[in-house]
């Protein structure tokens, strides 16, 4: 929608195309920006002669008709793409397996406190497309899919922010890791020298991949926990950033989110601000004041001393792996879903350690039941949330903790991560 709206006000003749039923008010809301439509179906011989086919990130390359237009060598963009040709703002990219919201919104708080005339976009509120459409914002603060970045030509950042390359979407790339991680890589393809890449050095994947000569252009801006030839890293609970010859340093003590994956999000989130000479002051009182993001490891109610936490939006291994690490005492697990190539071996050390019983909330649970059927003392199944916190509220004790963390897509029971989310925060105010 965002893209037909750009389109339209560029002057482009619009046609949207959807091989499913676009729902009514869509519809209205198409006719009012004079945009034509067509539904159940795809005009393929319109399609093979438009100037641009802006395709959503959610259309895989396999299905029939990105297969033909492909065929006929037409031009494929994604909105990102799109949305870049019509602005001169400066554009801050993040992409990453997990950690992409919260260091988007770090990164638009700092900047938005100081001053800065900036609009926040891509996969998170509006698209890109709308908000260059509706907005004429300084700076964009751009949370980016591999999805997305799976269609750019000249698409270039110029500050990019890779947070960690972990096993994800495999479902999307053939089950391929190395496919993955290059779409990730894409989104520094196109910068120049004046632009800069920040990457989590504490990723060995991506402290790999990134060793490579000529992947990039762009200046680098490694971060970490050590100093270990980072420029921005971490010592005695202060922040160190190295920008050409002085070193800027923040006190991280009274931030308000913890654990290792925050910090590492913060130091991304710091570096930018501090590249764009924001002071260090209005940088660590915005990261102090930060609250969090909805569904990621956001706190819901303290019940019978047992603590009830929501990190719906963790629907891959890593980021359950990070929740999991960062809980005290033991867990009762709520996992489960739409599984997307995971391997959760990775977990297992976790799961040992700290999870006394496993409540798996899906259609098809036999994966996570094979890996830790034999590890957790409760196994329970069930495709109801209402009835999975009714288990873990029997189950949990005092100091335990209940996680909603699935490790998976939310699609076979709701519509997305956030249903999911909201679903188990009524569920638990129920009990």
């Amino acid at each position: 929608m965002g893209a037909a709206l750009l389109a339209k006000r560029q002057g482009y003749d619009v046609l949207v195309s959807d091989a499913g039923k676009i729902h009514r008010d869509t519809k209205k809301a198409l006719e009012n920006m004079s945009v034509e439509w067509e539904e159940n179906t795809h005009s393929l011989e319109r399609m093979e002669s438009a100037e641009w086919i802006i395709k959503s990130p959610g259309i895989p390359e396999d299905v029939e008709v990105i297969r033909e237009l492909r065929k006929k060598k037409a031009r494929i963009v994604s909105e990102i793409e799109f949305a870049s040709k019509f602005t001169n703002a400066t554009l801050i990219g993040v992409t990453g397996s997990n950690g992409k919201t919260t260091t988007v919104l770090m990164i638009y708080e700092i900047l938005k406190n100081a001053g800065l005339h900036v609009g926040l976009a891509g996969n998170i509120g509006n698209s890109f497309a709308r908000e260059v459409a509706e907005n004429n914002y300084s700076y964009y603060v751009l949370e980016i899919s591999s999805f997305q970045l799976d269609d750019i030509i000249d698409f270039a950042p110029e500050f990019a922010v890779i947070t960690n390359i972990t096993p994800d979407h495999l479902d999307r790339y053939e089950n391929d890791f190395s496919q993955y991680v290059n779409s990730k890589l894409r989104i520094t393809e196109n910068q120049k020298e004046k632009d800069f890449l920040l990457f989590n050095s504490d990723d060995p994947i991506l402290r790999n991949a990134l060793s490579k000569e000529n992947l990039t252009k762009a200046v680098l801006h490694p971060y970490g926990t050590t100093a270990n030839q980072n420029k921005t890293y971490i010592k005695e609970n202060v922040m160190i950033l190295q920008n050409s010859n002085t070193n800027t340093m923040i006190d991280t003590l009274g931030f308000n989110l913890t654990g290792r994956h925050n910090l590492l999000n913060a130091m991304a989130a710091a570096t930018v601000a501090d590249l764009l000479k924001i002071s260090k002051e209005e940088i660590r009182k915005s990261l102090t004041h930060f609250k969090g993001v909805p569904h990621r490891l956001e706190s819901v109610l303290t019940i019978q001393k047992a603590h009830y936490v929501n990190d719906s939006k963790a629907t891959n291994v890593n980021a359950t792996f990070f929740a999991l690490e960062s809980m005290p005492g033991e867990v009762v697990w709520i996992a489960g879903g739409v599984d997307k190539g995971n391997d959760y071996m990775e977990l297992m050390p976790l799961v040992r350690e700290k999870v006394k019983a496993l409540i798996c909330l899906g259609l098809d649970n036999e994966k996570l039941v094979a890996t830790f059927g034999n590890v957790c003392d409760i196994v329970v199944e069930t495709q109801s949330m209402s009835e999975a916190v009714k288990i873990a509220y029997k189950v949990a004790e005092k100091n335990d903790t209940v996680l909603l963390s699935p490790a998976c897509a939310s699609f076979d029971l709701f519509k997305n991560y956030t249903e999911r989310g909201d679903a188990f925060k009524k569920a638990v105010r129920n009990l």
